[in-house]
């Protein structure tokens, strides 16, 4: 076996990165709770207020749990989530201080205007019910980045399996396979049959690197349950609950028994289904558990001084309890063949003790990589699925970001091991021509279009793709029929700044994105639209810009019926999502040739393959093209279009040069602060 050493400097570079991260992140926090308003958190999505507590009770995990109502009625999507934590607060009459309450409460559920809380033992409620102007705010996150220092402590620590796997992941030594015949799958195309014969093989590590459209829920549904052929159980993990539910549920329509612990983003019966606390309250034996443990709570409240019994019922209540608890608990993991869970989920006291021979991680290129050491310590084996030319994993502080800490375990291993790596090379998304760019300049021109996407479109004669660029009069060719042509020749495009988000805004370019969809509207006839349901994303890296294109949408008549047709948000927001048209408003238009965080291409990689059959790019040419890579995707756009290619001459290519030193606003939105998504 290699060394140890390079594998255990490497994870306490890590850790000490880690802990930069932390610590950037919590002082971020601190200032932004001094120094955003109350209004400016709500519209970001991250407080809701005015709020009341509804009711309070305890749940069927014995944690007293609270629901909060937002009061005001709006379309504000919000980043509440299951297991995040949140800080009350109360407003004084006219908004000008804000008291905090000294206890941090846990996300159950959050499902519309409504959130499910639970409380820690230290908590009032008497309190949050009298109180005026009572409000919830995202608290700052001290429980995972404990748990990943935890796991990369353990990981240095390691012996034994978590060792060898440690060891084995930062040398070259070949991971060790089994040596068997290829199985045969006739409803997998020969790279996904390729991928699962892999993992069934690897007795170390195995890679599927799925690309946009390619398949990689299905290949990873199909290698889960081949393993449970041969495996009693295994772990399921991802890096966000979305993505476990979305696994989740396809695991479920195959008729696979699924344990999901925690709550799912989509409260719905389908969901809760096959959530721990829903099975949990089911168990025949739950109703008996429940009456001991409301006797507990009377017996705590009706205590009587010098009652020398109290302590002996109390002991003895509390011990049936717990019997009956572990019963319920070997029944539901027992029947379970996936337990299903965040990564930072796996740490949950659940599987205190549990033992699996495979840990299946998707989504894995989005995950820092302490997080996905947290559940490595109770497996054999693991198999990593994602795609390292999408969306990266957050990181908030530049110090961190520029020594390394977004580079994930994946990439390290795709590097190391590329032996390990399976390529899906068949998309089954895009139009052949949306998704040929993607697939030369990401990955080597090696993924192709299925033939029954090849061609798709909603026009005929349809051009794919198309790149309007609001400061050249050549896009107007393409909107000749608007009414306000006019107002169109002279407005300024040019990007503004806008305060502590650290966001920029293009409101003309906005306008400008929705005559765009409007015109290609009437092209397709409002009745085709309805009937076919054609859905249509619009996304803009800047959360400004989405917030503000969300605002002009409401207020145009003319979409008033295809509203439930349209969603815009994020990069982040679409992120394993697709619609048949999609609209990019890209924002940036200055006269230095800035792009900030535009420059991270992993990014834009995934906003130009959501789309199915449309692809609209809104964006200043001048501005974007000073970098190579959009310099390449206009000329392939203009060549799509049958236009003259542009030729850029030497001294041309040198001006568009791509090192250009932007702002420290410009760093801060690569590592998320603009680009998180609004709502989950």
């Amino acid at each position: 076996m290699a060394s140890q050493e390079p594998a255990i400097q490497v994870l306490q570079q890590q850790r000490l990165l880690l802990q930069l991260e932390y610590n950037s992140e919590k002082e971020a926090f601190r200032q932004q709770t001094e120094q955003v308003g109350i209004e400016r958190k709500v519209k970001r999505g991250d407080a809701w207020w005015p709020v009341k507590v509804s009711k309070s009770y305890y749940n069927s995990l014995n944690q007293l749990a609270i629901e909060v109502v937002r009061n005001t009625d709006t379309d504000i999507e919000h980043c509440f989530e299951f297991g995040r934590p949140v800080q009350f607060f109360s407003v004084d009459t006219d908004h000008s201080k804000i008291s905090y309450f000294r206890f941090t409460a846990t996300v159950s559920y959050a499902d519309g205007d409504r959130l499910v809380v639970t409380m820690p033992d230290n908590a009032n409620i008497l309190d949050l019910q009298n109180a005026e102007n009572l409000g919830v705010q995202l608290s700052f996150d001290e429980t995972s980045y404990r748990l990943m220092m935890e796991a990369l402590d353990r990981a240095i620590k390691g012996k034994g399996r978590l060792g060898y796997l440690r060891d084995l992941f930062y040398s070259r030594q070949k991971p060790e396979t089994f040596v068997f015949p290829s199985m045969h799958f006739p409803y997998l195309n020969p790279t996904q049959e390729e991928a699962v014969n892999k993992v069934l093989r690897a007795k170390d590590v195995a890679i599927v690197h799925g690309p946009p459209g390619t398949g990689k829920t299905t290949t990873l549904v199909e290698a889960i349950r081949e393993t449970l052929m041969r495996e009693n159980q295994v772990l399921v993990c991802a890096q966000s609950n979305m993505a476990v539910d979305w696994i989740s549920e396809k695991l479920v329509d195959r008729g696979i028994n699924v344990l999901r612990l925690g709550n799912p983003t989509r409260v719905n019966d389908k969901m809760l289904s096959f959530t721990y606390e829903r099975r949990f309250e089911a168990h025949p034996d739950y109703p008996q558990l429940w009456a001991i443990r409301k006797a507990i709570r009377d017996l705590r409240n009706r205590r009587k001084r010098g009652d020398e019994k109290f302590h002996q019922k109390l002991e003895s209540l509390k011990s049936r309890a717990t019997e009956l608890e572990i019963r319920i608990n070997s029944d539901l993991f027992g029947e379970a063949r996936v337990i299903a869970s965040t990564l930072v989920g796996s740490a949950n006291r659940l599987l205190d003790g549990q033992k699996f021979g495979t840990l299946f991680i998707d989504e894995a290129a989005q995950a820092l990589e302490a997080s996905c050491w947290i559940p490595m310590r109770r497996v054999s084996r693991v198999i990593l699925a994602g795609d390292h030319c999408q969306l990266p994993p957050t990181v908030k502080s530049i110090a961190a970001l520029k020594a390394g800490l977004s580079k994930t375990l994946m990439e390290r291993i795709v590097e190391m091991h590329p032996e390990a790596v399976t390529l899906l090379k068949i998309q089954y998304r895009m139009n052949d021509d949306i998704m040929r760019f993607s697939s030369n300049y990401f990955y080597g021109g090696q993924v192709e279009s299925a033939p029954e996407v090849k061609y798709r479109s909603i026009l005929d004669l349809d051009i794919p793709i198309e790149w309007i660029s609001p400061n050249h009069l050549d896009h107007l060719d393409n909107l000749d029929r608007l009414d306000n042509l006019d107002n169109l020749e002279k407005p300024d495009y040019h990007e503004q700044f806008v305060g502590e988000s650290f966001g920029r805004i293009n409101k003309s370019e906005a306008e400008l994105t929705l005559d765009t969809l409007q015109h290609y509207f009437e092209r397709i006839g409002k009745q085709r639209l309805l009937d076919e349901r054609i859905d249509v994303g619009i996304i803009s890296p800047y959360r400004a810009q989405v917030q503000y294109l969300r605002r002009l949408l409401m207020k145009k008549e003319y979409f008033k019926p295809f509203r439930r047709l349209i969603s815009i948000n994020t990069v982040d927001g679409f992120q394993g999502q697709e619609r048949d048209v999609i609209v990019i408003s890209m924002v940036r238009s200055n006269d230095e040739g800035q792009i900030g965080f535009l420059r991270d291409l992993r990014r834009m990689n995934v906003a130009i393959t959501r789309a199915r059959m449309k692809l609209i790019i809104i964006g200043d040419k001048q501005t974007m093209t000073r970098h190579a890579f959009y310099r390449q995707l206009w000329r392939y756009i203009k060549g799509l279009s049958g236009e003259e290619k542009e030729q850029f001459s030497g001294e041309e290519e040198e001006r568009y040069s791509d090192d250009t030193d932007e702002s420290t606003y410009d760093a801060l939105e690569g590592n998320g602060l603009a680009e998180e998504p609004i709502g989950r």
